[in-house]
């Protein structure tokens, strides 16, 4: 595969490139912390004893940088394969906590640069501390982002480039136009599996019956869930926008359309793609994948009741 290549960079610092690549499948999502490579390749058999690190580049555009969940070499027949698992740095914000409690002031700057230095992790620049945010026991840094975000924004943080954090859409994102002659294929989907037709929250007396939302565009797909849960902290200020954001959520990619094409442009999450039944909507997922075939790329654009044009 010679649009595509491997970069491992060792404890120690050095770097070595693996162009063997046998097949390799990456993905990156807008509700997604952190993009994901699965990677074969043939390599030598002694070089990876320190491996630390894993990058992927398409076509020459870096798409992936990632610690290594899991490495296996397995030789056989006088030759190695290769097989790496890897989530980009900003996982490390999902396996994170920080001390429970109410965080008054914050902003996306103090909450990113106040706690913890993550290798590789960088994120839009915003210093608006007009808000709070409430630690949950066991909720972790990408929590507090989130919640951050839909305060100051009323969106959904998602991953820029390999590892930057953002929590608005880019100003000026590229556009893609592809029409039938440039694509492989397009279709829609459908994921019913999370939404939630009813939320009941309690007040601050544990008591339930003032706060409630019913989801009416999810009882008409005839499905029928009630969740209960205590009062959330986070939306002290607003309760009832604890229900709202939980129903946000699990409407989360909904419905989507995607197209597929031969090779890479260099799309990312919030660019802009028109193709048949889609014009300059953001981009909410980009799939690679690689083989002997050749490489293809699946975009999605996402439907669900996070507004569009702020995925």
């Amino acid at each position: 595969m010679t649009d595509a290549y491997l970069r491992f960079r060792n404890t120690d610092a050095s770097v070595f490139t693996e162009a063997s690549l046998l097949s390799f499948a990456f993905r990156k999502d807008a509700y997604t912390a952190y993009t994901s490579l699965t990677a074969r390749a043939v390599t030598a058999e002694d070089i990876f004893p320190d491996a630390a690190e894993v990058e992927l580049y398409v076509g020459n555009i870096l798409v992936h940088h990632g610690l290594i969940d899991q490495l296996t070499a397995e030789t056989s027949g006088g030759s190695t394969v290769t097989t790496v698992v890897s989530r980009g740095f900003t996982s490390l914000l999902c396996q994170n906590q920080i001390e429970p409690g109410m965080k008054l002031n914050v902003s996306v700057n103090s909450l990113m640069d106040g706690y913890y230095t993550l290798p590789y992790v960088t994120h839009e620049n915003n210093s608006d501390t007009s808000n709070y945010i409430f630690v949950k026991n066991n909720s972790t840094m990408w929590d507090g982002v989130v919640n951050l975000s839909y305060k100051l924004f009323g969106t959904y943080p998602y991953i820029r480039g390999t590892n930057c954090v953002r929590v608005t859409p880019v100003s000026q994102p590229q556009e893609f136009n592809y029409s039938g002659s440039d694509l492989l294929s397009t279709g829609s989907a459908i994921s019913g599996r999370r939404l939630t037709s009813h939320f009941h929250m309690s007040d601050i007396n544990g008591d339930f019956g003032n706060f409630d939302l019913t989801d009416n565009d999810v009882l008409a797909q005839k499905i029928v869930r009630h969740r209960f849960f205590e009062l959330d902290r986070q939306f002290l200020m607003n309760p009832q926008d604890a229900l709202v954001f939980r129903d946000k959520y699990c409407t989360r990619a909904w419905k989507r359309r995607f197209c597929t094409y031969s090779g890479y442009n260099g799309e990312d999450i919030s660019d802009l793609v028109t193709f048949s039944g889609v014009t300059a909507e953001r981009i909410a997922a980009v799939k690679i994948t690689g083989s002997s075939a050749g490489i293809v790329t699946e975009l999605s654009v996402y439907r669900d009741k996070f507004p569009r044009e702020i995925i």
